[in-house]
């Protein structure tokens, strides 16, 4: 008689998901981790501000166009992906962090108008899954104690500006 196996308990929640946020230091460590990531450090420290700053999600940078940005008026054209839809768009201002990467990253990858801003080293729009990895891996070159995921930068936008003592309708219109 074969002996029945039963599965692993799962973790509690607590300790399954103690970090839904990064602070503005673990964000910076972040980002200089993903510039250490190799060829494409620009690019990922880039993805890893653009994210952060503006809410984005995975999706919502993968497919962010240079058409999108606005270097003479510094504003960024948001499209917010959802459930493979464009549901909501909105305009941000781009801050000179921000202005002085993307203007790199136009310098060092010349495009036409259209093109996406976030390539893959074969000139290919990076996939939710690069997105992950770039994101995962940068993490674990900080040496963080924990998992970090794209959508966990969404979460920090959100928490930085509930720092900064914006009102939760403020951060609605420019996270959702």
């Amino acid at each position: 008689m074969r002996k029945q196996i039963e599965p692993p308990l799962q973790p509690e929640n607590s300790t399954q998901n103690q970090r839904k946020y990064l602070t503005n230091t673990e964000i910076d460590c972040l980002r200089e981790a993903a510039s250490q990531t190799g060829q494409q450090g620009l690019r990922d420290n880039a993805l890893v501000l653009l994210m952060f700053r503006h809410g984005l999600r995975a999706s919502g940078a993968i497919a962010f166009q240079w058409e999108h940005v606005d270097f003479k008026n510094a504003l960024l054209h948001v499209n917010r992906p959802k459930n493979g839809r464009y549901c909501r768009h909105s305009t941000h201002p781009l801050r000179d962090p921000e202005l002085h990467l993307l203007r790199e990253l136009q310098h060092l990858y010349p495009h036409d108008n259209d093109d996406y801003v976030f390539l893959s080293k074969r000139k290919a729009p990076l996939t939710s899954r690069s997105v992950q990895h770039i994101v995962a891996c940068a993490g674990k070159i900080a040496k963080f104690p924990f998992t970090v995921h794209p959508h966990m930068l969404r979460h920090s936008t959100r928490f930085y500006l509930a720092s900064q003592g914006h009102s939760t309708r403020t951060i609605e219109s420019y996270v959702l």
